[in-house]
C-alpha cells in the first residue's frame, strides 16, 4: 500500500555540493532521508514508468536507506529500480549502469572519501540521465523543495532481498538485483588491453591494491586477480565494511601511509594503488615513486594512445582550476585544447557530453574519461597498468622521462581541516578584498602578475559560476590558490594549493622547492592568526 506521510520542511544543503552529506545520526532522524529523497523526486518530471538506479558504497546505514529509496521510488511511479547485490555499487559503476540501461537517473548513497560507521558520515546524491551529477539548476530545486516539503510518498511493502540476484515486484514496480561488477568489467575490457596486462603479471610484475575496506574491493578481486591474473592477495582490505574497518577511506599519503611505506621499502611491489569509499578516487605509487594526482592526469593523457579505447587520440582534456597545469603542457604538444573548470565533475560532464574532451581530472585524486560521467579510481589504475604493460618501464622511469620532456610542475596541497567556518569565511573575504593590491607582491624572487577570484563561463550550457577560489599567479606561471572545500560535514576545510614550474628537473624535494611560495601563502592570509592552525592537517 502507498502512503502519504505528513512531514515538516528542513534545510537540506545548498546547491553546488555533492548532494546531501551529513553525519549518520542526522540521517537517522525521523523522516530526514525520506524528506530529501522526496525533494529530489518532486524536482523531476517525466519519470513515470522509467528506470532508476539505486546503490551505495556499503557504509553504515546504506542498506536501510536503499530500502527506503526503493519503496519511495515505487510510490512515486518509477517503473523499475536497478540495484546491485547487497546494494553495493561504486559511483562510476552506477554512472555506467545509468548510461548502459538508459535509466532516467540514479540515487547514489555515499559520502565519498569521508569516514563511515555509526558516528561517521552519510550522503545521498542524484545523478541525471547522462550518468553524471545533477547540474546546479537541479540541485538548487532539491534545496528549495527541502524548505517547503509537507509530505512524502512511500510504500509499506516489505524489504527487498538485496542479496539474491533476480527480479521482484513492489507496487507494480520491478526491482532487479544484478551483479555489481559484471557490466563495469565488460566496459573496462573494451577500453584496455587485458591480454597485455595479463602478460605483465605473468612476467612477475607485482601489484598491491588497497581497497580500504570500501566499495572497490569486489571490483579489484574480480578484475585484477580473477580476470587479469594478479596473484591472490594483491588486493588487500577488499571486503567492504560499514565502518571501513575503522579507517578513513581517503587514498592520500596520510590515510594510505601503510601502502606508501611499503612502496618505499625494499620489499615493495612494482606498483601500488588505492581507491576511496565510493570508488571514484585513486592513489598511484610506483616503487620508490609517488605520483601526484596532477602528474598522473598529465601522464595518462600523454600515454592514453597505448590503450585500445584511446588509440585514436584525445578530443581534448580538462582539469579543475586548482589542479596543476602539467596536463596543459601535454595538450599543447598533442595539439588539443585544455579546459580549466571549477571543481566539480558536473562541469567536466558538459564538456564530455559535447565531445569536446576525452579525459579530465582533479588534484583531489579524481581522474576519468568519456566512458562514464564520474571520476573513476579503478579505471585510472587499469590505464596505468595498460601503459606499464606496453612500455615495460618502471613507474619511476616513466615519470622521470615525462619530466625531462615536459618539465616539472612542483605541486602540493595543504589542507586545514575542520576550521571554524566563520573564521574560514572571514579569511576568504579578507583575500578577496585584498586582490586589487596584490600585483607586484613578492614570494622570494617571484612577483605576483595577476590575482582574481576564479569564475567560469560554461560554453556548453551558457551558465556562469563565480567565487570558485582565490587564484594568485606569479610572473613565471607559479600559482597560489585558496579555496574552501564543501566535502566535509564539520566546520570548513581550507585548501591551499601551491605550484611552481621548472623546465629542468632539479631533483628537489617538493616542499623545499615550494618553500618561498608556502611562506608567502601562509603569511598573506595570516592563516595561523585567523584559524589558530600553525600547520596543515594534511599535506599532499
Amino acid at each position: 500500500m502507498i502512503k502519504n506521510i505528513s512531514t515538516t520542511p528542513f534545510e537540506g544543503q545548498k546547491p553546488g555540493t555533492s548532494g546531501l552529506r551529513k553525519k549518520v545520526t542526522v540521517f537517522q532522524q525521523p523522516h530526514y532521508a525520506e524528506n530529501f529523497i522526496q525533494s529530489i523526486f518532486d524536482s523531476l518530471q517525466g519519470f513515470t514508468g522509467k528506470t532508476l538506479v539505486i546503490g551505495g558504497d556499503g557504509r553504515y546505514y546504506n542498506r536501510e536507506v536503499i530500502q527506503t529509496a526503493i519503496r519511495m521510488a515505487a510510490a512515486n511511479g518509477f517503473g523499475r529500480v536497478l540495484t546491485a547485490r547487497g546494494g553495493l555499487l561504486s559511483t562510476p559503476a552506477a554512472s555506467h549502469l545509468i548510461r548502459k540501461y538508459g535509466a532516467f537517473g540514479g540515487i547514489i548513497l555515499s559520502a565519498s572519501h569521508n569516514p563511515g560507521g555509526p558516528d561517521g558520515d552519510f550522503g545521498i546524491k542524484y545523478n541525471a540521465g547522462n550518468g553524471g551529477p545533477a547540474p546546479e539548476k537541479l540541485t538548487g530545486e532539491f534545496f528549495a523543495n527541502t524548505k517547503k516539503i509537507s509530505s512524502y510518498k512511500i510504500s509499506d511493502a516489505a524489504d527487498c532481498n538485496l542479496d539474491k540476484l533476480g527480479a521482484s515486484e513492489i507496487e507494480g514496480m520491478t526491482v532487479e538485483v544484478i551483479d555489481p561488477v559484471s557490466d563495469y568489467q565488460k566496459l573496462m575490457e573494451t577500453l584496455f588491453d587485458f591480454d597485455a596486462i595479463r602478460a605483465l603479471f605473468k612476467s612477475g610484475f607485482r601489484i598491491r591494491f588497497d581497497a580500504m575496506h570500501a566499495i572497490t574491493g569486489p571490483y579489484g578481486h574480480a578484475i585484477l586477480e580473477d580476470a587479469l591474473g594478479a596473484p591472490k592477495g594483491s588486493v588487500v582490505n577488499g571486503t567492504p565494511l560499514p565502518d571501513f574497518g575503522g579507517h578513513h577511506p581517503d587514498p592520500n599519503l596520510v590515510h594510505a601511509k601503510a601502502l606508501y611505506d611499503l612502496m618505499m621499502s625494499a620489499k615493495g611491489p612494482d606498483f601500488g594503488a588505492a581507491s576511496d569509499g565510493d570508488g571514484d578516487r585513486n592513489l598511484i605509487i610506483g616503487k620508490n615513486q609517488f605520483v601526484t594526482p596532477s602528474d598522473s592526469l598529465a601522464l595518462l593523457a600523454a600515454n592514453a594512445h597505448l590503450a585500445p579505447g584511446y588509440s585514436k587520440g584525445l578530443a581534448g582534456v580538462a582539469r579543475s582550476m586548482p589542479t596543476s597545469c602539467a596536463v596543459d603542457r601535454v595538450a599543447t604538444k598533442l595539439g588539443i585544447k585544455s579546459f580549466e573548470t571549477p571543481t566539480g565533475w558536473k562541469f567536466f560532464g558538459n564538456l564530455l557530453d559535447a565531445g569536446m574532451i576525452t579525459m579530465c581530472g582533479e588534484e583531489s585524486a579524481g581522474t576519468g574519461s568519456n566512458h562514464v560521467r564520474e571520476k573513476d579510481g579503478l579505471w585510472a589504475v587499469l590505464l596505468w597498468l595498460n601503459i606499464l604493460a606496453k612500455r615495460r618501464q618502471s613507474v619511476a622511469d616513466i615519470v622521470k622521462e615525462h619530466w625531462a620532456e615536459y618539465g616539472r610542475n612542483y605541486y602540493s596541497r595543504h589542507d586545514y581541516e575542520e576550521v571554524d567556518a566563520d573564521a574560514a569565511n572571514r579569511l576568504m573575504k579578507f583575500l578577496r578584498d585584498k586582490l586589487p593590491s596584490l600585483k607586484g607582491e613578492k614570494a622570494g624572487a617571484l612577483a605576483v602578475a595577476t590575482a582574481d577570484d576564479f569564475s567560469y563561463h560554461d560554453i556548453v550550457d551558457g551558465s556562469d559560476t563565480a567565487n570558485q577560489g582565490i587564484r594568485i599567479i606569479f610572473d613565471d606561471g607559479s600559482r597560489v590558490i585558496y579555496r574552501l572545500s564543501g566535502t566535509g560535514t564539520a566546520g570548513a576545510t581550507l585548501r591551499v594549493y601551491i605550484e611552481k614550474y621548472e623546465a629542468k628537473v632539479l631533483g628537489l624535494e617538493t616542499q623545499a622547492a615550494l618553500s618561498d611560495l608556502i611562506g608567502f601563502a601562509r603569511g598573506l592570509a595570516s592563516i595561523a592568526e585567523r584559524t589558530g592552525r600553525t600547520e596543515p592537517t594534511v599535506i599532499t
